[in-house]
């Protein structure tokens, strides 16, 4: 097959000013070890494969007197066929669209046979390319305007270790000049190179696949392990009080029943906690999110969610702290009460002692700027980066377990960042942590407003 280049007179080379600073001889059949140096250059600096190729081709277009159009097509087992990757002057767009079998046109015959090929008349290219199919045949003219017959050509199969990889084709369409075999033998050298780049590039990509799963179950064997976990130490604790209520002769008093009961109540509430992560983290990977949008009055929602948590003991103070002037923002008010739970939560389970929890409010030009401080055991610095990734735990250092799937603040993250705002933490070892987040500031109607204020 062929290409055309859509603008025969001119090259953009203001990417490969290298090649132009070259020694005189470089563009022509004297190429010194200069020439060479710069194409290693390229295929060792670029690391995306379509990048490096695209590079390739306008330098070695630019170098070589004969060439004004190049591509390179990689075989695809899937199709059995040979697919565009990159080219140099020509819609590559539609070009790619094209699927070329081995032993078709110039390309595939060069895939099939293991053969370089120079063709240096039109004659030659002509009765090469008669084996294109008519899909194809129409697809390339699309794809080069018209301008299908080129003068000159070469084609050189790119093989590492016996295997195949594609053909890298070079095509003179309208400079009065002819590859040589000079051309040739040079091209040989690039091909070897490109072909051992190509399936270096390949090879990292599949170490790449097989460690990015052997991460994920890695992650899933984790997790499991950590479910498994964290539902064993209240289901044990709800089978166990349950069966001694149960037991036959037993005869607690009125107070040790209840206290059982609340004990089952409360483990209950722990696994309904832990599920409701689990179902929220797979709603949002799976992009179900959806806000819905209304005024909200942020200190009446810490307010609450402080009242909540106020059962967790006598030792524990809840301060909310905003100011009377506290502004009105947009929100999802359900998914902002999720943050500051989950944020509050957060601040318990890690201040052991109890202490002092304060949720505070502050307001700015652009954006409100809501606050968690506990007084608990603080986070190391280098723990404060992945805080928000799925499924880590901090090493506490309590002596306890820490009850939790690890999902609360990434669930947290997402919805903030979904409502255009940011997350973060500050924290020291053994002061305690204070975990951020904010929202943008929008205008609200103004009827919204007051009807939001008589229900103060």
């Amino acid at each position: 097959m062929t290409t055309a280049i859509q603008n025969p007179t001119t090259h953009d080379n203001s990417s490969f000013t290298d090649a132009a600073a070259l020694p005189a001889g470089t563009r022509g059949a004297d190429r010194p070890l200069g020439t060479m140096f710069e194409i290693a250059k390229i295929l060792v600096t670029e690391h995306d494969l379509e990048n490096m190729v695209s590079r390739l081709l306008a330098f070695l277009t630019d170098i070589l007197p004969a060439a004004d159009a190049g591509i390179l097509m990689l075989y695809d087992s899937k199709i059995d066929g040979l697919v565009v990757k990159a080219a140099q002057g020509f819609d590559l767009d539609t070009l790619q669209q094209i699927r070329l079998a081995p032993g078709e046109s110039l390309a595939g015959k060069a895939f099939a046979t293991g053969q370089a090929e120079l063709y240096t008349t039109p004659q030659e290219t002509s009765a090469a390319m008669a084996t294109l199919t008519p899909t194809n045949r129409e697809t390339l003219a699309a794809a080069t305007r018209g301008v299908m017959q080129p003068n000159s050509a070469i084609t050189i199969p790119l093989t590492t270790n016996d295997t195949k990889v594609g053909v890298l084709l070079l095509e003179s369409l309208h400079r009065p000049v002819s590859f040589s075999p000079e051309d040739l033998q040079f091209l040989r050298s690039v091909a070897n190179l490109l072909a051992l780049t190509i399936e270096n590039v390949r090879l990292h990509q599949e170490l790449d696949t097989v460690r990015s799963l052997d991460e994920a179950n890695r992650l899933k064997a984790e997790v499991i392990s950590t479910l498994a976990h964290e539902m064993r130490t209240p289901l044990t604790s709800i089978k166990g009080y349950s069966t001694a209520l149960l037991m036959e002769g037993a005869n607690f008093s009125p107070d040790t029943q209840r206290e059982f009961l609340r004990i089952i109540d409360e483990e209950c509430d722990v696994l309904q906690d832990l599920i409701h992560d689990l179902l929220e983290s797979s709603m949002i990977d799976a992009g179900f999110l959806r806000l819905e949008v209304q005024p909200v009055r942020l200190p009446r929602l810490a307010r609450s969610v402080a009242d909540d948590f106020a059962h967790y003991g006598e030792n524990y103070r809840f301060v909310v702290d905003f100011p009377a002037d506290f502004p009105i923002v947009d929100a999802d008010p359900q998914r902002v009460t999720q943050v500051l739970r989950n944020l509050v939560d957060n601040a318990v389970k890690y201040s052991p002692d109890g202490g002092l929890i304060v949720v505070r409010g502050e307001a700015r030009e652009a954006e409100i700027v809501i606050s968690v401080a506990d007084q608990g055991v603080g986070i190391a610095p280098e723990h404060l980066n992945r805080l928000f990734e799925k499924f880590f735990r901090i090493k506490s250092g309590l002596g306890r377990h820490v009850v939790g799937t690890g999902l609360g603040l990434p669930i947290a993250r997402t919805i903030v960042e979904s409502h255009g705002g940011r997350i973060w933490a500050e924290s020291q070892v053994g002061q305690g942590t204070t975990l951020y987040f904010t929202l943008p500031r929008h205008p609200v109607d103004s009827a919204a407003e007051s009807a939001e204020e008589g229900n103060v």
